[in-house]
């Protein structure tokens, strides 16, 4: 058997492999011996029919037969003798096989590169420096207390103003095309959000529950229309009900409502103190990339597109997954599969590059974990839940694959720890570093 193995790239390599005429001959005999013990052909019992008959009724299944086992006999074989480990299943391109004659194929296999570590300390990186935001505090209790609304009917006689959140029953019939009718629906309109037709809110001001006005306004184009004439709506309305929104009071016992606090003071301390962690967590979290880009830079290195498929994927699935939590869509991103893939395909391939180089300074700087490191990551993930921190040490603790998954995820933190460390860090204003 002959094996030849070209470089395509870093990260995927030819294996083309020739089988010789003898050991092909060989196989082809025995797929037909096979075959004819099985074979079923009218006018012969099992395993009576004659070979030369076999031969020209089956040639197509013993090429299937013996191409499979020829693969699998030969590929992995030389794959192992020239240290080739692939990352996903070959793909294979053939002669086609006849007796007689040598059996020739090609083999190409995607491979992780080979990473010579160059530069790792004394990256340099921007860190965005934390400046605490007086007004967040404020902004976040105004939200709650908004949350926390009730919405009380306005008696009799009352009118619609901003502010007001407006029941009503319409319909909306297209100017000059009586047969476009929407039909009678409900609606809840919020008076000075802007969120439905323009227009439609200031038609509605002044208006009673019970009163009914009808009024037109121009229609939004549809998706595809944006080249087609105006339409104009013939709106009927008919005001149903009319609340204000009430806001709870932002004291003691509004405080009180959210948690073990006492005071308003102390809700407002603890948001402040709960604020600053987050920003600071986001702001590290930022330099993680940006230090991990940096390496990127000094060590580049090409990545095989079976791992940033893969990374894409779980990215894909990331995201569903949050928008789902949140009772949203791909669909109200305007995203599917195709357009994340082509949106994000930088950010996987820096992803997948970054970790291939992090695993390479784990090994270089010989980085270990230690049962320290692992308390305090089961503590981390239990966030002082003494009942919680026990069902995770038994579950690491009898799960190898979770395990292992908790190992390097220490190790590449305790790499990234490593470069800043050793990195040289110059910390600029949020405005400095977006302008960068």
């Amino acid at each position: 058997m002959q094996v030849n193995v070209e470089e395509i790239s870093t990260v995927k390599k030819k294996v083309t492999i020739e089988v010789p005429v003898e050991r092909v001959n060989e196989e082809i005999e025995k797929a037909y011996s096979a075959i004819q013990k099985k074979a079923k052909i009218q006018g012969f019992r099992p395993g009576k029919a004659p070979l030369q008959l076999i031969k020209r009724t089956y040639s197509d299944a013993m090429r299937e037969d013996v191409m499979r086992r020829l693969f699998q006999q030969t590929l992995y074989k030389a794959l192992d003798e020239h240290k080739i480990e692939p990352l996903e299943s070959p793909t294979i391109e053939s002669d086609v096989l006849e007796a007689g004659l040598p059996f020739k194929y090609s083999a190409v296999v995607e491979v992780l590169p080979q990473i010579m570590l160059n530069d790792y300390t004394g990256l340099t990186a921007t860190k965005e420096l934390y400046v605490a935001n007086p007004d967040a505090v404020t902004e976040e209790l105004t939200r709650m207390q908004d949350n926390m609304a009730q919405m009380i009917p306005l008696e009799d006689g009352a009118v619609v103003e901003g502010g007001h959140s407006v029941s009503v029953n319409y319909s909306i019939v297209v100017e000059g095309a009586p047969e476009e009718i929407s039909g009678e629906q409900q609606t809840v309109v919020e008076i000075g959000t802007k969120k439905l037709i323009p227009g439609l809110e200031e038609q509605l001001i002044g208006m009673k529950a019970g009163e009914t006005k009808e009024f037109t306004l121009d229609l939004p184009a549809e998706d595809g229309e944006e080249n087609e004439p105006v339409k104009r709506g013939i709106f009927t309305v008919t005001v149903t009900d009319i609340k204000q929104k009430e806001l709870p009071e932002l004291d003691d016992e509004f405080a009180q409502q959210l948690g073990d606090y006492e005071t308003l003071d102390e809700l407002r301390a603890k948001m402040a103190e709960y604020n600053e962690t987050h920003e600071r967590e986001r702001i590290d979290n930022d330099l993680k990339d940006r230090i991990i880009k940096a390496l990127i830079e000094k060590n580049p290195l090409d990545v095989p597109e079976s791992m940033i498929k893969r990374q894409l994927d779980h990215m894909f699935e990331n995201l569903k997954n949050r928008l789902k939590s949140q009772k949203m869509s791909l669909e109200t991103m305007g995203l599917d599969a195709d357009g994340f893939a082509a949106r994000f395909r930088d950010d996987a391939i820096d992803k997948v590059k970054g970790g291939l180089l992090l695993v390479a300074m784990v090994e270089k700087e010989n980085i270990t974990v230690t049962d320290d490191d692992l308390t305090a990551q089961y503590e981390k993930i239990a966030a002082g839940n003494p009942e919680m921190l026990d069902r995770i040490k038994t579950y690491y603790g009898s799960n190898k694959e979770a395990k292992h998954s908790i190992n390097a995820e220490i190790k590449e933190n305790k790499a990234i720890a490593f470069l800043l460390e050793r990195a040289v860090i110059t910390e600029v204003s949020a405005d400095q570093l977006k302008a960068a």
